[in-house]
């Protein structure tokens, strides 16, 4: 398998990835457990930038006590989850120090085939989260997830049969039911920072409008303000939606239509005219989303305020 210092080696299989890293050939093709208390990972390749073609979710018993985010920290002692999507890079950090993993449990995408599972799993948004926004775990929590992924073990070592599949779809489920509740609570306990991002952000909106960033960059982007705020695209529309109700993009739009209804009810410009001035490439696109938004074309809306 060779590879560049820039390329990062690429996992098609389980069996692939578990020879690399040293760990016993998976009794199933489509789903392994890594259980690192029974199995000695060679650290040197941990660090290494490899692309998985499966889902990884792996809980690690070791993780800064103190964890730092904006300007506060929060007391998490008890280890975390990390969640990663087929394509996604992992590693590349060069820490020779990295701690591993307890559990890693790898699925490829076939297994969840003929599951509603199959979709669902695209919907969860921590799965694109980068690793700074690990899920930490109070004892609780971990002493839940463990118990799952001591299940899952028990199980993958079982006698296959008819019921298996489901039994393992049913458990990887749950997990991903209690990582979405246990996300919640960590916005909720850092609800004083995450207000003070939330100020940030429509500073940063207003001031896209204000500094007319709109007429060189265009429409602004969740892209750009995740960029802006040190947070990946999903982790910030999640923690917008736990504080407003509203994703990132939602949030924009909004913006968009507050600005064209200043526009159009304290100007003489054209339709066509604010649609260039809010970044719109086309003021067809423009007239869709105001009327979406405000059941009025922008003309209609003029006419009405006039």
């Amino acid at each position: 398998m060779k590879k560049t210092d820039q390329t990062p080696f690429k996992f098609e299989s389980l069996s692939e990835a578990s020879q690399f890293f040293g760990l016993p050939k998976p009794k199933h093709p489509l789903i392994s457990l890594m259980n690192g208390a029974h199995n000695l990972v060679a650290t040197d390749k941990l660090s290494q930038k490899h692309v998985l073609s499966f889902y990884k979710i792996s809980y690690k018993p070791k993780l800064d006590g103190r964890i730092e985010y904006g300007q506060g920290y929060y007391d998490f002692n008890e280890g975390g989850l990390l969640f990663a999507a087929p394509g996604q890079v992992i590693g590349g950090n060069g820490n020779s120090d990295t701690v591993c993993s307890q559990y890693s449990l790898l699925i490829h995408p076939d297994f969840f085939l003929g599951y509603p599972i199959a979709r669902k799993i695209r919907q969860y948004g921590f799965f694109s989260y980068s690793t700074k926004e690990t899920l930490h775990l109070s004892e609780e929590e971990k002493n839940t997830v463990l118990s799952i992924f001591n299940f899952i073990e028990s199980e993958l070592n079982s006698r296959i049969d008819d019921f298996s599949h489901d039994v393992m779809i049913s458990q990887i489920e749950l997990l991903l039911n209690y990582a979405n509740r246990f996300y919640k609570r960590q916005f909720i306990t850092r609800k004083a920072t995450s207000s003070t991002l939330l100020q940030k952000f429509e500073d940063l909106l207003d001031g896209y409008f204000k500094d007319e960033m709109s007429l060189n960059k265009g429409i602004p982007t969740v892209s750009y303000f995740a960029e802006n705020l040190h947070l990946s695209p999903s982790y910030l529309s999640d923690m917008l939606r736990s504080l407003t109700g509203q994703s990132t993009q939602q949030h924009i739009h909004d913006k968009l239509i507050s600005q064209a209804k200043e526009m159009l009810s304290t100007t003489s410009l054209s339709v066509s005219e604010v649609a260039y001035a809010l970044g719109f490439e086309h003021s067809q696109s423009f007239s869709n989303l105001f009327k979406t938004k405000t059941k009025l074309s922008p003309l209609e809306f003029r006419k009405s305020f006039n």
